[in-house]
């Protein structure tokens, strides 16, 4: 499995005051936020020039997502780093040199490679809404408008502060050019005024009548952005009727005015190429741009730029760029191929502008999220690396949008209500089936091309000669051999389309409602399907009505086999198919788990104060997690049907999805625009699993996007690893002495051993080995699978019979094997040899039973097979020695009578321990069958 990425990423929304993450002391550890690119904090453009003009400048622009700050690259929208959380919501970004700063409540913060490296103390309590830098200052205005406060970033000193009129109340700050110790300072009553910061004094106010031609009899006309043109003393000042003012500050005489329809201006910028061309940003998301040379004449404007308030836009200096980012949770670059031409999209980084709603892990490798959101969109989103999350494309929705004048979410599909996916044919076709609010029909999708798919699948209005009401499309599923979708309504009608073909092929009648239910149906004459789900094999069809009724469907024959009744009404199911468990969810806040076998309900889960969301299975079916209106995300055990964990968020959790390799949880909240991510703790330490109460679940604080900091992250694993928790089970070797137990080894070992001499003819060299030329000398090896030299020196006298003292001391030497198996105590249960024998390879156990020589060491061995035996221990392994024990030696065992009386003992033993093995797993069989036939 590919290890989670160890760069920081996306924090919370811009929740400003939410609770510091903490580490959570229970099965789920707050690990990661995801899908967070920026909100509506202006983003901050820094711009390094290489020298002497070879390389093109480097872009690193800075978003706010927020409590922390993401700086992202300009070439390839890379994310570089994220920053710390801040104790509040960021308002305000800055970059210094290499240094970000930002707002944060009533303070500066000062980071340095993402990490806080100090900030500023204000000591009027008041709340930053902008800051500038500027020199070795920083500026910052507070949120009510009253106070300018002027800091030194090398001392970090507030040097002084300057206190406004009543009557003026700030928004925006700028340094114009070549003005030295000298500011302008736009206010929400459309007033400008320009300011000396080193002797706190106003040179100059502009009268605001002057500045826009809005009625002054209105509200007013508040300035909502200021920057410098290109020219000396020129500034642009965008207001919130959506006036544009192009103003000479040193003349006090206005130049040029534009209007832009659609909203108040929230940021405005001069090209800086050399053409003298405008642009601006409006709260309805359009980009209009202006041509100065001819008095202000609109060149084009870019519809539904963003799905929201554009916060800001920027041209990067000396080139054809426009960087913007907005409300949509999305940052986006602009070319223009020509000085004139209208711009297109280059590159872009999103996510969701809306809460997603609806969460799934994609595939079986845990690296994908399927997301769908309110903002009618289906978005898969990495957990691995953020460049590879990608909105799936709903068609030319730009074009269309541009011709019919209208924003691009006003073309997009419905909100989705249901995903459903089987990757089993995904590089062939189509893999996922979704249905969509106030819809009659089911979409497809494919996730490898990213885009909608060719088929709807249109619910019948017609069955025979009789018109039917196809109704509203309410639940999805997707076959496990990708083959087959199906599609339930809200009129009861469920049928099955080709994947491949799009065309119907089966179609599944619910059945009367039983007498119980007859007469709460009729009152609307519909059984709208809440849940369709399919089996592993394509045998059973599941359909579950809200009326409170489970139907299962043969696959192929689409006939009824059964019909479950349960006492409340389903919203939806789940089902597990490894395992055959079907949750139920049911209106009466239980969820009841049901086998598919012995469609029977096996377990009820309770405990919840709020209607149920949400649940997943765990990848081994142990637990269930389900989610609630009343904020807590519980996690049963499904054998004891006890509740064993719970943790309470600020929010709720509207969906949850676990992770196929089982090391996170994915949540999704009703008032955050991203996927968080929580560590499965019992893959890294030991985790009491004992059943908890409603009144321990304790309230944690929500992942960040930059995830623990790294000194924090060793400091969490050792409080993880530190404990020791109680009651945490340690299975012995054996369970009981009446019991058979295995070697919990791989079978392919004990396989290889008794096909050794097949493998190894099949693996023989086409050519024998060439022997050394020259050998310098010659070691005599010891017996043994290990290779090891006799490197013990012959004594001086008899040198002469060097040779046959040699043969002679090498035949007497004995293997490891034979040592390990002749210590052992010949009634014991041989645990140590048989220890030593699991560690060897199947081709070295094969050469140390060839190895044996003699009748003691062949009676040994025969003892150890016996011993084993009798300690009801390693019953398969001792088999497989057995075989090739005789398979080996079985001429020199019939040759010698000295060995017929301990074989006569195994044969015994033998046959003793198979009776008992076949009567234990025929009582484990009549045991299951009958939990099954009675529960």
């Amino acid at each position: 499995m590919e290890a989670p990425p160890r760069k920081k990423l996306r924090p919370d929304d811009d929740d400003e005051l939410k609770p510091t993450p903490s580490v959570s002391h229970g099965l789920f550890a707050p690990f990661r936020a995801l899908g967070f690119i920026t909100n509506h904090v202006p983003f901050v453009m820094q711009v390094h020039s290489a020298k002497g003009g070879a390389i093109a400048a480097q872009v690193n622009i800075v978003t706010c997502v927020g409590r922390s700050w993401a700086m992202w690259s300009g070439d390839a929208m890379k994310l570089l780093f994220v920053g710390t959380d801040a104790p509040s919501g960021i308002t305000s970004l800055a970059m210094i040199g290499e240094d970000v700063w930002a707002a944060s409540g009533q303070s500066v913060i000062k980071y340095v490679r993402g990490k806080q490296a100090g900030s500023l103390s204000n000591p009027f309590d008041s709340i930053l809404s902008t800051i500038l830098p500027f020199g070795s200052l920083i500026l910052a205005l507070t949120l009510d408008g009253r106070r300018l406060l002027v800091w030194n970033t090398v001392s970090g000193e507030l040097e002084s502060h300057i206190t406004f009129d009543n009557d003026f109340t700030a928004t925006q700050i700028l340094h114009p050019a070549t003005y030295i110790n000298k500011i302008l300072v736009a206010s929400a009553e459309g007033g400008l005024q320009l300011w000396n910061i080193r002797n706190k004094t106003c040179i100059y106010r502009f009268d605001p009548e002057k500045l826009n031609d809005s009625p002054r009899s209105n509200s007013p006309c508040s300035i909502t952005a200021i920057t410098q043109s290109p020219a000396i003393d020129v500034v642009g000042l965008g207001f919130s009727t959506g006036e544009v003012s192009i103003y000479d500050v040193r003349t006090d005489e206005r130049l040029l005015r534009m209007h832009m329809e659609g909203g108040g201006i929230r940021s405005i910028s001069f090209r800086a190429d050399g053409q003298p061309v405008l642009a601006t940003a409006s709260a309805s998301g359009n980009i209009a741009l202006w041509d100065l040379n001819s008095g202000g004449r609109l060149l084009h404007m870019v519809h539904g730029a963003h799905d929201g308030a554009v916060t800001s836009i920027q041209w990067v200096p000396g080139q054809a760029l426009l960087i913007s980012s907005g409300e949509d949770n999305s940052l986006k670059q602009w070319l223009f191929d020509t000085p004139t031409g209208p711009p297109r999209l280059l590159k872009s980084r999103s996510g969701h502008h809306g809460p997603p709603h609806l969460i799934r892990y994609y595939g079986e490798d845990g690296k994908t999220i399927l997301t769908a959101s309110r903002d009618r969109s289906l978005r898969a989103t990495s957990v691995v690396r953020d460049t590879r999350s990608h909105e799936l494309s709903q068609g030319s929705l730009a074009k269309r949008a541009t011709s019919l004048n209208m924003p691009v979410s006003n073309l997009k599909f419905p909100p989705i209500t249901s995903i459903s996916y089987s990757k089993t044919r995904s590089k062939d076709w189509e893999d996922v089936v979704t249905t969509h609010q106030n819809e009659a029909i089911g979409r497809t999708w494919h996730v490898q091309n990213k885009r909608c798919g060719r088929w709807l699948f249109k619910l019948p209005e017609k069955i025979g000669d009789r018109r039917v009401d196809p109704g509203v499309a309410k639940a999805s599923a997707v076959s496990a051999c990708g083959n087959f979708g199906i599609v339930g309504s809200s009129t009861g009608a469920v049928q099955m389309w080709n994947m491949e073909s799009g065309l119907p092929r089966k179609l599944f009648k619910l059945p009367d409602p039983p007498d119980e239910l007859a007469a709460s149906v009729s009152k609307s004459n519909t059984r709208p399907v809440t849940g369709i789900a399919t089996d592993a094999l394509n045998r059973v069809v599941i359909i579950s009505t809200l009326d409170g009724t489970v139907n299962f469907f043969d696959f192929h024959t689409t006939e009824l086999q059964a019909v479950m009744v349960l006492p409340s009404s389903i919203t939806s199911i789940v089902l597990q198919r490894e395992s055959g468990l079907l949750a139920v969810i049911c209106d009466d806040l239980f969820v009841r788990l049901v086998d598919v076998e012995t469609q029977r309900v096996v377990r009820e889960m309770t405990g919840f104060k709020g209607r149920i969301l949400d649940l997943a299975f765990s990848p081994d079916s142990r637990w269930l997690i389900t989610t609630s209106l009343d904020s807590i995300t519980r996690t049963f055990d499904i054998p004891t049907g006890r509740l064993i964990d719970g943790f309470k968020t600020p929010s709720v959790a509207t969906s949850v999805s676990f992770s196929p390799t089982g090391d996170f949880l994915a949540t999704a909240h009703v008032d955050s625009v991203g996927v968080f991510l929580w560590a499965n703790r019992a893959q890294y330490a030991e985790v009491s699993l004992k059943s908890i109460r409603e009144e321990d679940i304790l309230e944690i604080g929500m992942p960040s996007v930059q995830g623990l900091a790294e000194d924090e992250s060793v400091e969490a694993i050792m409080a993880l690893t530190a404990s020791d928790p109680q009651d945490v089970y340690s299975t012995p070797a054996q369970l009981d002495s009446e019991l058979m137990t295995l070697t919990l080894l791989p079978r392919s070992k004990w396989q290889t051993l008794l096909n050794i001499e097949v493998i190894q003819q099949r693996n023989k060299p086409k050519e024998p080995p060439k022997p050394l030329e020259q050998a310098p000398f010659f070691l005599p090896t010891l017996p043994g699978v290990e290779q090891r030299f006799d490197l013990s020196k012959p004594t001086k006298e008899g040198e002469a019979e060097e040779t046959t003292t040699s043969a002679k001391r090498l035949v007497s030497v004995q293997s490891e094997f034979v040592r390990k198996l002749s210590e052992e105590d010949a009634d014991g249960d041989y645990e140590s040899f048989f220890s030593y024998l699991k560690v060897l390879s199947p081709a070295a156990i094969d050469v140390e039973i060839r190895s044996l020589s003699g009748i003691q060491e062949l009676l040994l061995f025969i003892g150890a097979l016996t011993g084993r035996l009798r300690s009801h221990r390693d019953f398969e392994a001792v088999q497989a020695l057995v075989k090739v024990f005789f398979r080996v030696h079985g001429e020199i065992v019939v040759a010698n009578d000295e060995l017929r009386e301990p074989l006569e003992t195994l044969l015994k033993v033998q046959r003793m321990e198979s009776s008992r093995l076949l009567d234990l797993v025929s009582a484990s069989l009549g045991t299951l069958a009958f939990v099954r036939d009675v529960v």
